[in-house]
């Protein structure tokens, strides 16, 4: 599959996909990785849902994204919120901020996206010493019988180049990358939780995501949604939906 067009998704990815839960925000405080007043640097921001979280909880924010329809939709949410936060277009690998700026470096539902040997040796070079980098996920869980597993396998069937699917929202393998960049203390965390979503905001997020608005022309998407909407209303008739998730959380700090 190539790779997706993040900017073709940019208007539902901010109006139907929900960020991580305030659970989440409290766990990384707990362990310490965040505090009111740090210095956050954000890749792959998005449409900057957790860069506005953190920012919102007293962090000083830069986020940076490569796909510019992603960054405009940021700054505009941002704005709308009164955040002062600094969006730019800029790649992981290649993020153009100093050196040993940052206590934090985040990067939420991207790193798969990224060259693993690079990016991770590029958050390292930006972080404080005794910085992290924090690397999250927040996945549905396409359990047999659900919402997801239904919406994932229209998805297949409509874009039959997808690979993503039915993921178990564990990346044990994220914890090489920080090893192999020189990153130490690694450690886990994370939770199941249930998100709400109206059927009008389940397809707006399953539009917004890699298999669909990001890879299909506009056409295709039409007629995926048009399927998705009978598919909700025949075996998922209850509104708002009820929708397992997973929260994943590593991290590794700059030694």
């Amino acid at each position: 599959m190539s790779n997706p067009d993040w900017s073709a998704t940019s208007d539902d990815y901010a109006r139907h996909r929900q960020g991580f839960p305030p659970r989440f925000f409290d766990m990384i405080a707990a362990e310490g990785l965040f505090a009111p007043g740090m210095r956050v640097l954000d890749i792959g921001t998005g449409t900057g849902a957790v860069a506005r979280a953190l920012a919102a909880r007293g962090a000083e924010v830069t986020g940076i994204d490569a796909a510019p329809g992603q960054v405009e939709a940021a700054r505009r949410l941002a704005e709308e919120q009164g955040l002062a936060i600094r969006f730019d277009n800029a790649l992981a690998e290649r993020n153009g901020q100093p050196d040993g700026a940052f206590d934090l470096v985040v990067a939420a539902q991207c790193w798969h996206w990224f060259d693993r040997r690079l990016a991770p040796a590029e958050a390292k070079r930006v972080l404080k010493q005794g910085g992290a980098l924090l690397i999250c996920h927040h996945d549905w869980m396409p359990d047999p019988g659900s919402v997801a597993h239904a919406s994932e396998f229209l998805i297949e069937a409509h874009n039959p180049r997808w690979r993503m699917g039915r993921g178990s929202g564990m990346y044990p393998a994220w914890s090489d990358d920080m090893r192999l960049a020189g990153l130490r203390g690694i450690a886990f965390a994370g939770f199941d939780h249930e998100t709400i979503y109206s059927h009008e905001d389940w397809r707006g997020r399953v539009r917004a995501s890699n298999g669909v608005g990001a890879a299909m022309a506009p056409d295709a998407v039409a007629r995926f949604d048009a399927e998705h909407a009978a598919l909700l209303k025949a075996r998922f008739p209850d509104d708002p939906l009820r929708v397992p998730h997973r929260v994943f959380a590593i991290w590794g700090r700059r030694p």
